[in-house]
Protein backbone atom coordinates (compact mmCIF):
# COMPACT_ATOMS: atom_id res chain seq x y z
CA UNK A 1 0.00 0.00 0.00
CA UNK A 2 2.82 2.46 0.80
CA UNK A 3 4.51 1.69 -2.54
CA UNK A 4 1.24 2.49 -4.33
CA UNK A 5 1.00 5.88 -2.64
CA UNK A 6 4.61 6.59 -3.52
CA UNK A 7 4.05 5.77 -7.20
CA UNK A 8 1.10 8.16 -7.35
CA UNK A 9 2.93 11.00 -5.63
CA UNK A 10 6.17 10.85 -7.64
CA UNK A 11 5.91 10.23 -11.37
CA UNK A 12 8.32 7.69 -12.75
CA UNK A 13 9.40 6.88 -16.27
CA UNK A 14 9.23 3.50 -18.00
CA UNK A 15 12.58 2.65 -16.45
CA UNK A 16 11.28 3.38 -12.97
CA UNK A 17 13.51 6.48 -12.52
CA UNK A 18 11.94 9.16 -10.39
CA UNK A 19 11.41 12.38 -12.39
CA UNK A 20 11.36 15.84 -10.85
CA UNK A 21 7.92 17.44 -10.68
CA UNK A 22 6.92 19.45 -13.73
CA UNK A 23 6.66 23.20 -13.33
CA UNK A 24 3.19 24.62 -13.67
CA UNK A 25 2.72 26.66 -16.82
CA UNK A 26 0.00 28.85 -15.33
CA UNK A 27 2.37 30.31 -12.70
CA UNK A 28 5.18 32.80 -13.39
CA UNK A 29 8.71 31.64 -12.85
CA UNK A 30 10.36 32.51 -9.60
CA UNK A 31 13.01 35.20 -10.03
CA UNK A 32 16.52 33.85 -10.19
CA UNK A 33 19.14 35.04 -7.80
CA UNK A 34 21.93 36.99 -9.43
CA UNK A 35 25.45 37.54 -8.24
CA UNK A 36 25.65 41.08 -9.60
CA UNK A 37 23.27 43.81 -8.45
CA UNK A 38 20.48 44.95 -10.76
CA UNK A 39 20.87 48.33 -12.47
CA UNK A 40 18.95 50.41 -14.96
CA UNK A 41 20.92 50.44 -18.26
CA UNK A 42 19.32 53.72 -19.36
CA UNK A 43 20.25 55.50 -16.13
CA UNK A 44 23.79 54.13 -16.34
CA UNK A 45 23.98 55.20 -20.01
CA UNK A 46 22.82 58.74 -19.18
CA UNK A 47 25.39 58.86 -16.36
CA UNK A 48 28.17 57.71 -18.69
CA UNK A 49 27.17 60.34 -21.28
CA UNK A 50 27.37 63.08 -18.65
CA UNK A 51 30.84 61.92 -17.63
CA UNK A 52 31.97 61.65 -21.26
CA UNK A 53 30.69 65.15 -21.99
CA UNK A 54 32.58 66.49 -18.97
CA UNK A 55 35.78 64.65 -19.93
CA UNK A 56 35.66 66.30 -23.33
CA UNK A 57 35.61 69.86 -22.00
CA UNK A 58 38.36 72.37 -21.39
CA UNK A 59 37.17 72.67 -17.79
CA UNK A 60 38.16 69.03 -17.16
CA UNK A 61 41.62 69.58 -18.64
CA UNK A 62 42.15 72.70 -16.52
CA UNK A 63 41.04 70.94 -13.31
CA UNK A 64 43.13 67.86 -14.09
CA UNK A 65 46.19 70.04 -14.78
CA UNK A 66 45.70 71.98 -11.53
CA UNK A 67 45.34 68.79 -9.49
CA UNK A 68 48.49 67.29 -11.00
CA UNK A 69 50.48 70.50 -10.44
CA UNK A 70 49.31 70.73 -6.81
CA UNK A 71 50.06 67.04 -6.32
CA UNK A 72 53.61 67.34 -7.67
CA UNK A 73 54.38 70.63 -5.89
CA UNK A 74 53.03 69.29 -2.59
CA UNK A 75 55.04 66.09 -2.80
CA UNK A 76 58.25 67.98 -3.68
CA UNK A 77 58.13 71.01 -1.38
CA UNK A 78 56.02 69.88 1.59
CA UNK A 79 57.75 68.68 4.77
CA UNK A 80 58.80 65.04 4.47
CA UNK A 81 56.34 63.76 7.05
CA UNK A 82 53.40 65.33 5.08
CA UNK A 83 54.41 63.96 1.69
CA UNK A 84 52.29 61.01 0.59
CA UNK A 85 53.83 60.29 -2.86
CA UNK A 86 57.62 60.56 -3.28
CA UNK A 87 59.44 61.61 -6.46
CA UNK A 88 58.63 58.86 -8.95
CA UNK A 89 55.00 59.74 -8.13
CA UNK A 90 53.84 56.13 -8.37
CA UNK A 91 50.53 56.88 -6.62
CA UNK A 92 49.84 59.73 -9.08
CA UNK A 93 50.56 57.37 -11.98
CA UNK A 94 48.21 54.81 -10.43
CA UNK A 95 45.44 57.41 -10.03
CA UNK A 96 45.83 58.63 -13.62
CA UNK A 97 45.78 55.05 -14.91
CA UNK A 98 42.67 54.31 -12.86
CA UNK A 99 40.98 57.44 -14.19
CA UNK A 100 41.90 56.48 -17.78
CA UNK A 101 40.74 52.88 -17.30
CA UNK A 102 37.30 54.11 -16.25
CA UNK A 103 37.11 57.01 -18.70
CA UNK A 104 37.76 54.96 -21.83
CA UNK A 105 34.86 52.49 -21.40
CA UNK A 106 32.51 55.28 -20.32
CA UNK A 107 33.40 57.27 -23.42
CA UNK A 108 32.91 54.20 -25.61
CA UNK A 109 29.53 53.52 -23.99
CA UNK A 110 28.48 57.12 -24.63
CA UNK A 111 29.64 56.84 -28.25
CA UNK A 112 27.69 53.60 -28.73
CA UNK A 113 24.55 55.24 -27.39
CA UNK A 114 25.11 58.20 -29.73
CA UNK A 115 25.61 55.79 -32.64
CA UNK A 116 22.32 54.10 -31.79
CA UNK A 117 20.53 57.45 -31.69
CA UNK A 118 22.16 58.47 -34.98
CA UNK A 119 21.13 55.18 -36.57
CA UNK A 120 17.51 55.72 -35.52
CA UNK A 121 17.61 59.32 -36.74
CA UNK A 122 19.11 58.29 -40.08
CA UNK A 123 16.48 55.59 -40.48
CA UNK A 124 13.70 58.10 -39.80
CA UNK A 125 15.29 60.58 -42.22
CA UNK A 126 15.55 57.87 -44.88
CA UNK A 127 11.88 56.98 -44.48
CA UNK A 128 10.92 60.66 -44.60
CA UNK A 129 13.01 61.11 -47.76
CA UNK A 130 11.30 58.09 -49.35
CA UNK A 131 7.88 59.58 -48.54
CA UNK A 132 8.97 62.96 -49.92
CA UNK A 133 10.23 61.35 -53.13
CA UNK A 134 6.99 59.40 -53.52
CA UNK A 135 4.95 62.58 -52.93
CA UNK A 136 7.09 64.51 -55.43
CA UNK A 137 6.68 61.81 -58.07
CA UNK A 138 2.91 61.75 -57.50
CA UNK A 139 2.70 65.54 -57.80
CA UNK A 140 4.85 65.46 -60.95
CA UNK A 141 2.48 62.94 -62.52
CA UNK A 142 -0.51 65.06 -61.52
CA UNK A 143 1.04 68.21 -63.01
CA UNK A 144 1.84 66.35 -66.23
CA UNK A 145 -1.77 65.12 -66.40
CA UNK A 146 -3.04 68.67 -65.84
CA UNK A 147 -0.78 70.00 -68.59
CA UNK A 148 -2.03 67.36 -70.98
CA UNK A 149 -5.62 68.17 -70.01
CA UNK A 150 -5.01 71.90 -70.42
CA UNK A 151 -3.63 71.27 -73.89
CA UNK A 152 -7.14 70.18 -74.88
CA UNK A 153 -8.93 73.05 -73.10
CA UNK A 154 -9.66 76.26 -74.97
CA UNK A 155 -7.70 79.13 -73.50
CA UNK A 156 -8.64 82.78 -73.64
CA UNK A 157 -5.95 83.56 -76.20
CA UNK A 158 -7.01 80.68 -78.44
CA UNK A 159 -10.67 81.77 -78.30
CA UNK A 160 -9.69 85.38 -79.02
CA UNK A 161 -7.62 84.33 -82.05
CA UNK A 162 -10.47 82.15 -83.34
CA UNK A 163 -12.96 85.01 -82.93
CA UNK A 164 -10.62 87.36 -84.76
CA UNK A 165 -10.41 84.87 -87.63
CA UNK A 166 -14.22 84.62 -87.74
CA UNK A 167 -14.61 88.41 -87.72
CA UNK A 168 -12.12 88.71 -90.60
CA UNK A 169 -14.00 86.00 -92.53
CA UNK A 170 -17.29 87.81 -91.98
CA UNK A 171 -15.80 91.13 -93.10
CA UNK A 172 -14.37 89.50 -96.21
CA UNK A 173 -17.78 88.01 -97.03
CA UNK A 174 -19.45 91.40 -96.65
CA UNK A 175 -16.93 92.92 -99.01
CA UNK A 176 -17.44 90.22 -101.59
CA UNK A 177 -21.21 90.15 -101.33
CA UNK A 178 -23.21 93.28 -102.18
CA UNK A 179 -24.87 95.04 -99.26
CA UNK A 180 -28.31 94.90 -100.98
CA UNK A 181 -28.48 91.18 -100.99
CA UNK A 182 -28.57 91.11 -97.20
CA UNK A 183 -31.50 93.48 -97.03
CA UNK A 184 -33.36 91.70 -99.81
CA UNK A 185 -33.11 88.44 -98.02
CA UNK A 186 -34.67 89.96 -94.96
CA UNK A 187 -37.70 91.18 -96.84
CA UNK A 188 -37.06 94.83 -96.07
CA UNK A 189 -37.62 97.75 -98.44
CA UNK A 190 -34.86 98.81 -100.76
CA UNK A 191 -33.32 102.24 -100.50
CA UNK A 192 -33.88 104.82 -103.20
Amino acid sequence: MAAEDRSRAVPTGASGIVRPPRPRLDLPKAPRRRLLPEYDPEAFGRFSERIARFLGTGRFIVWMTLIIIIWVVWNIFAPEELRFDEYPFIFLTLMLSLQASYAAPLILLAQNRQDDRDRVTHEQDRKQNERSIADTEFLSREIAALRMGLGEVATRDWIRSELEVLVKDMEERRMLLPADSDEGDRGGATRP
